[in-house]
């Protein structure tokens, strides 16, 4: 295994913190980024972990310049870091996670193997349902600070899924339109404290997944999204600190999809 993976796995089960590699290796580029990345996922597999789609993040060019990240990163999701719920309430403890962030994003279900294309009816014709759901996103790298080959280092910083009910595409109206129009506020304890809509995450989430599509056609050593895959696809707000014993909620205006409330454990 490369040696930067098992640093970053030991490091996770100790849970003690890792000095961003772009600053204690020589040359640390997104090459040696995949390459560690790449070497994570076949720990996960081994581990008997079966990953169910990916996640896409720094969509939302609104926090840039927070992070000093300037392009989208991607990572896999598994079945034993996503968390279906079929109501809108919904639960999860973050005490494994490393300085937790929560972001309200949108999950979408492929029904079919999407072709690379950045047409947006194409893209949703793949598609069979959409569900509103919650990131977990979390850094090893202390304080938040690393630079973007650290982030596609440790899996795009996912932490954790949750996915709100699914919503079939058929039942939403103009839905190109919608995901490019829709609103949404995320709230801790009943205090506002966000606001965010489709258009943040590269116009649309359905130009984020394109994007992502276009990525992997460049990087043969992951397979390409598949029928049956989820893919979130990015923050949809600024992604807050989070911490056990809150509740955070949202609410989305201009699309069919219902709010998700979430309690921290």
């Amino acid at each position: 295994m490369d040696a930067l993976a098992r640093q970053l796995l030991d490091a996770a089960a100790q849970h003690r913190p890792v000095a961003p590699f772009s600053r204690t290796v020589p040359g640390f580029d997104l090459t040696r980024a995949y390459a560690v990345s790449e070497a994570l996922h076949r720990e996960h597999l081994v581990r008997g972990e079966r990953p169910i789609g990916r996640k896409i993040g720094f969509t939302n060019r609104t926090i840039w310049d927070e992070y000093g990240v300037y392009e989208p990163i991607w990572g896999f999701v598994y079945d034993t870091t996503v968390h279906f719920t079929a109501t809108p309430q919904a639960s999860l403890g973050v005490g494994h996670l490393a300085e937790p962030r929560i972001e309200p994003e949108i999950v979408l279900h492929f029904r079919e193997a999407p072709t690379v294309t950045r047409d947006e009816a194409a893209i949703l014709a793949s598609i069979d349902w959409i569900a509103h759901g919650f990131e977990i996103v979390q850094s090893p790298f202390p304080d938040w600070k690393f630079q973007v080959a650290d982030t596609v280092a440790v899996n795009g910083l996912h932490g954790a899924l949750v996915v709100g009910p699914p919503v079939p595409v058929a039942g939403i109206a103009d839905c190109v339109r919608k995901l490019r129009d829709f609103t949404i506020t995320l709230s801790c304890s009943g205090e506002m404290r966000a606001e965010g809509g489709g258009a943040n995450v590269l116009d649309t989430p359905l130009l984020a997944m394109a994007h992502l599509l276009e990525i992997l056609r460049g990087l043969r050593q992951f397979p390409s999204v598949a029928a049956g895959e989820i893919v979130t696809t990015g923050t949809l707000t600024a992604a807050l600190p989070v911490q056990a014993g809150q509740t955070w909620s949202t609410a989305l205006a201009g699309i069919e999809l219902p709010g998700l409330s979430l309690t921290v454990a």
